[in-house]
């Protein structure tokens, strides 16, 4: 299938910064829908990238804005919610769930068979966060609707690169205070660089062979989160003691984080890693993909206030 043009939905987010990168520098025209059009000026400057302010919640707006485009990327999910209500809250039904119907509803109305999903790793229905398990019931209406469309799914762990809210916040945490305290040390992940999510999205579009098929993404190494803080202070210099805190400090702390305005972490949060964010065994990656290790990327960005982190930076950037 020939792509010319996509509809980005999420597309002034993280992941999707590297999403439009990628797209333009193929000569593929792409729309991203935003409420604010001000705020996402660094996306307008790519070559082939228009910026509609629009409701996405809405199906007829939905409907309307997918006509002329030859397929749709869905990247919106939250982390958080203000709520608690089984089996998940209002935020997570809305945008894991309720939006996932609309967007597959409106390409049946505006004839866009080409539909690839942002789902995550160990989404399921019956997961033990409200996160997971909202993400599980909206990859499930997806993968219903393959047959009336050419669906794709892609399950990361979690993701890393610049701009990231994962390294850049214990980062940000190191270098403010004199301790960190960290629940769940103990939980496993598989990290997966941004830009290497953005190229397993934007190769599949035309590919008919990841039709139907739901793919891991996942880096080529396994940490524990304390390995992941350990690494992230070397890295920026902290003298910061880490904290190892027991289960019940630890919810207590993400309960009280909850209540900030922007929450770097919540109970829920918590929930979720009691499954380790790791692939094991044999999985369902996208042929001919390949990872890049942590190691060779979070220098380029975490440290780049210290010597060694501008030196890593410029090799990097150089291809040495």
């Amino acid at each position: 299938m020939d792509i010319k043009k996509v509809l980005l939905l999420g597309g002034s987010g993280f992941v999707g910064t590297y999403i439009v990168n990628r797209l333009s520098q193929r000569g593929i025209e792409v729309t991203v829908p935003t409420r604010r059009r001000e705020r996402t000026k660094a996306l307008i400057m790519q070559p082939g990238v228009e910026m509609p302010e629009a409701d996405i919640s809405c199906e007829k707006t939905l409907t309307e804005l997918m006509r002329g485009h030859d397929a749709v990327i869905n990247l919106v999910g939250v982390l958080h919610s203000r709520d608690v209500v089984l089996p998940y809250s209002r935020d997570f039904a809305e945008t894991h769930v309720e939006l996932p119907k609309k967007i597959i509803a409106a390409c049946k109305a505006s004839g866009v068979r080409r539909l690839v999903h942002m789902s995550a790793l160990h989404a399921d229905p019956k997961g033990p966060s409200e996160y997971l398990r909202s993400k599980g019931d909206g990859e499930a209406l997806v993968m219903a609707a393959q047959g009336e469309l050419d669906v794709t799914v892609f399950r990361p762990s979690v993701i890393f690169g610049l701009g990231d809210s994962f390294l850049s916040m214990f980062a940000s945490v190191l270098k403010k205070l004199p301790f960190f305290p960290l629940g769940f040390g103990h939980a496993r992940f598989q990290p997966v660089w941004a830009a290497d999510v953005a190229d397993a999205f934007v190769e599949s579009l035309g590919d008919s062979a990841t039709y139907g098929q739901a793919y891991e993404l996942v880096g080529p190494k396994i940490y524990t989160l304390r390995e992941l803080v350990d690494y992230t202070k070397e890295l920026t210099g902290s003298t910061a003691t880490i904290i190892p805190l027991s289960e019940g400090w630890a919810y207590l702390q993400a309960g009280l984080m909850w209540l900030a305005p922007h929450p770097m972490m919540s109970p829920d949060n918590l929930r979720s890693m009691e499954i380790d964010s790791v692939c094991e065994g044999s999985w369902n990656a996208p042929t001919n993909w390949r990872p890049t290790a942590l190691e060779a990327i979070a220098p380029t960005y975490i440290a780049l206030n210290t010597p060694k982190g501008k030196l890593d930076s410029f090799r990097f950037r150089a291809g040495r």
